[in-house]
């Protein structure tokens, strides 16, 4: 649907505005009263309300209203209030919602470019570094000719809240080699989904939401979803025991800010930026509660629910990464997906080989005044 048959809201209240001033003889209480009725921004999530996703989504209602003077109000919708999970894409283009809170990867089946959004091969580089590529790099360019240019979408998107490397997932027995998860059926989504069948894994594609129960009925036997609070949430430790962290196959994503284009447009140019730069507010807010609320629940899952949580064995990370060296080539048929690794990879032998030679070692640090605790 293009602009020119969407309801210009702008001018629907200025001419409400007009119209009512006309009607009471010049009287400008009415007006004044519309001015300040707030414009509601109907976001639709994928996730729902049980989880702590859900609370990052209504942490941007809450800085847009306040930086908005209460002039947007966002109605934060979990998934399946209007649409699927896997379909905010679609109706943010067809205008059904205004604006989606999602992930990229969730559309890939679209164009498997999505992935490259932040479920794309590892360099090197971190969430923090892949997310930098997006605002500094060109990735928000590439971004935009994938979605508006190559798919013909009216939608603008940003990128926010760099995401811890997701954990390889949920085991019901300890994986010690690539032996150990070859012909498991297992659950995860975009590239990742080529990536792990290259280990030998039978995988499916499954929102959150449908993972406790296809794993009660049998439907899989392993599944990674993102993060302690989340795996916790949808009860990740009634079904299985074994919790391993560290991953290539998911190890920069971030959540991805949909809106639509024809109703940014019809929106005051400050109103607009609200929108755009809470996104920016918001990723600082929601990556210091994740590390607080990841972390407790992580302590939580180990000390209260019998988790035994693991370090994702070199073997199996020096397989992915194998496997991302086969699956590369094969995505570079792709002229555009090419120009895209090409930029990422440019971006990370530069960047990264700063963060790499600054950062001091951390885990060094801990050892001295945690001793014992990580086991490296």
């Amino acid at each position: 649907m293009t602009t020119n048959h969407k309801i210009n809201r702008r001018s629907f209240l200025t001419k409400t505005a007009i119209g009512g001033a006309a009607a009471t003889g010049g009287v400008l209480a009415a007006p004044a009263v519309l001015a300040q009725a707030p414009i509601v921004v109907k976001m639709q999530t994928s996730w729902n309300d049980a989880n702590i996703w859900q609370e990052f989504a209504r942490d941007y209602a809450e800085r847009v209203e306040a930086m908005s003077g209460g002039r947007l109000k966002v109605e934060v919708l979990p998934a399946g209030a209007v649409v699927a999970a896997f379909q905010v894409l679609d109706a943010v283009n067809d205008g059904v919602i205004d604006a989606a809170h999602s992930v990229p990867v969730y559309w890939y089946g679209k164009n498997k470019a999505a992935s490259l959004f932040g479920t794309g091969p590892v360099f090197g580089g971190s969430a923090t570094t892949m997310l930098s590529w997006f605002y500094a790099g060109g990735g928000k360019e590439l971004y935009d000719e994938l979605t508006q240019d190559i798919m013909g979408l009216d939608v603008e998107g940003y990128l926010g809240f760099p995401m811890f490397a997701q954990p390889f997932g949920w085991f019901k027995n300890e994986v010690n080699g690539v032996a150990d998860v070859d012909g498991l059926k297992y659950r995860t989504v975009g590239l990742a989904a080529d990536l792990l069948a290259k280990l030998g894994m039978s995988v499916a594609q499954l929102p959150g939401g449908e993972i406790v129960p296809a794993m009660e009925r049998g439907v899989i036997d392993a599944f990674e979803f993102n993060n302690p609070s989340s795996d916790k949430d949808f009860g990740a430790q009634d079904v299985a025991k074994n919790y391993y962290l560290s991953s290539y196959h998911q190890a920069s994503e971030s959540f991805e800010f949909l809106f639509s284009r024809a109703f940014m447009e019809d929106l005051d140019p400050d109103l607009q930026a609200i929108l755009r730069h809470s996104v920016e507010a918001v990723s600082t807010a929601n990556t210091a509660k994740a590390m607080d609320r990841y972390s407790a629940d992580l302590q939580w899952l180990q000390n209260e629910a019998g988790v035994s949580v693991h370090r994702t064995p070199t073997e199996i990370l020096d397989a992915q990464l194998k496997a991302w060296d086969e699956l590369i080539p094969e995505l570079e048929q792709d002229e555009f997906m090419k120009k895209c690794l090409d930029s990422q990879r440019a971006w990370v032998e530069r960047v990264s080989y700063y963060e790499l030679m600054n950062a001091p070692d951390y885990g060094l640090a801990y050892e001295h005044y945690f001793p014992g605790k990580v086991k490296l």
